[in-house]
């Protein structure tokens, strides 16, 4: 039977190549759909790794200062700013915080280990402020102002990447090649620290290595954000008074305050929205295809009515001829599915989208699995008709 309706379909392959196109395109869409919300959801369940919430990114565009005095004046700005009692916690950050626009992005080594990295610097204030919990050796304290090795913390994807399961607290890395003559003892770091996750980018994206340097507040930095934990409910008011200190001990400086939770919402849309724009696109091929089989189906069933009666006449019953168009509509899938299956392998291989190769099997199968439903239900409607021919009133019209 399978046989059969293989070689039936495939010598009618003309008349429907541009139903196989069409499920062809179809699940291109699907799969490139699938893959995007399999990759967005697992991203999704790894948590954040920091608590955003009423906490506030203030940005200082120093002028007319040299960086050892605006460095002593944000020192100035974040012993003020901690004073208010509306105010939980205080740190000093580099530009790019988190879930904002702006990326700092290096390489790592440990050894011949070479890894890329997202980089952040920060002040010992930072995990308090955005309950950052350690899992490994500590965070930065007041014993890494002295001299000698800087202290770094990494987080968990690094850690595995750099050291796998062995030790990591203790260990010296550096952001030059330790095979280059040049690199000196000045330029090795010592890992204090290992936290679990930190998407600096939100939910949906990728729970990428990292590395935390830092910032000694004793002596001249360029630090020039502050990340502000405050207490829930506080409102605009206590904001305009901030800005009005601000605005006495900066002159001519500009100040700009963003809210993580709104920074979250627009890391959010930047991913959701292309994604549902593929979805809306999807849903129209969708539609398409299955009007196409709907279609056919009809006409393929006003042009077989005597062989339908014929095989009602000889035996066949209900369910045997709404077993063959549904057969056939899966012939037709079949072939559409296995050619852009053809174009799919390609993804993993070449990398295209850099996603884990189980995505991209995962978005095969549910793709390949909807298109079979879709043409499922638009062949059952068409079959139960073409079953409903009775024998006689079809060889009469013949």
């Amino acid at each position: 039977m399978l046989k059969h309706l293989f070689r039936l379909m495939w010598n009618k392959k003309r008349g429907h190549v541009l139903l196989i196109v069409e499920i062809l395109a179809a699940f291109l869409v699907l799969f490139g759909v699938t893959s995007l919300i399999t990759y967005n959801l697992g991203n999704y369940r790894q948590p954040l790794g920091y608590d955003y919430r009423d906490a506030w990114t203030i940005s200082f565009d120093a002028r007319g200062m040299s960086d050892t005095a605006a460095s002593d004046l944000m020192r100035q700005l974040k012993a003020r700013t901690q004073a208010y009692s509306e105010v939980q916690a205080v740190s000093l950050f580099s530009n790019n915080t988190p879930l904002s626009q702006s990326h700092s992005n290096t390489d790592i080594f440990y050894g011949k280990i070479r890894q890329h990295t997202d980089r952040f610097h920060t002040d010992r204030d930072f995990a308090r402020t955005l309950n950052v919990p350690v899992r490994e050796g500590r965070w930065f304290d007041p014993s890494d102002e002295g001299e000698g090795v800087k202290p770094v913390v990494i987080n968990q994807p690094l850690r595995e990447a750099l050291f796998g399961t062995g030790q990591a607290v203790g260990k010296l890395v550096t952001f030059s090649d330790p095979f280059d003559k040049n690199v000196n003892d000045n330029e090795k770091f010592r890992v204090v620290g290992v936290i679990g996750n930190f998407k600096s980018r939100g939910e949906y994206q990728r729970n990428d290595p990292g590395v935390f340097e830092y910032v000694r507040e004793s002596k001249p930095h360029w630090l020039r954000t502050l990340i502000v934990k405050v207490a829930p409910g506080t409102d605009a008011s206590f904001e305009a008074k901030l800005m009005k200190d601000y605005a006495a001990m900066t002159k001519d400086w500009n100040v700009d305050v963003s809210y993580l939770e709104k920074q979250r919402k627009t890391t959010q849309n930047i991913t959701l929205v292309p994604v549902l724009i593929f979805l809306i696109v999807s849903g129209f091929l969708l539609i398409n295809v299955a009007l196409g089989l709907f279609g056919v189906l009809n006409l393929s069933i006003a042009k077989r009515r005597s062989e339908i009666g014929v095989r009602r006449a000889m035996g066949a019953t209900a369910g045997v001829i709404t077993a063959q168009f549904v057969g056939e509509i899966w012939v037709l899938a079949t072939f559409g599915v296995l050619i852009g299956l053809i174009f799919a392998a390609q993804f993993p291989i070449l990398r295209v989208f850099d996603l884990e190769p189980g995505v991209y099997l995962w978005a095969i199968g549910v793709s390949a699995l909807v298109i079979f439903i879709i043409v499922t239900l638009c062949a059952i409607y068409p079959s139960r008709q073409a079953a409903r021919v009775q024998p006689s009133v079809a060889l009469h019209e013949e």
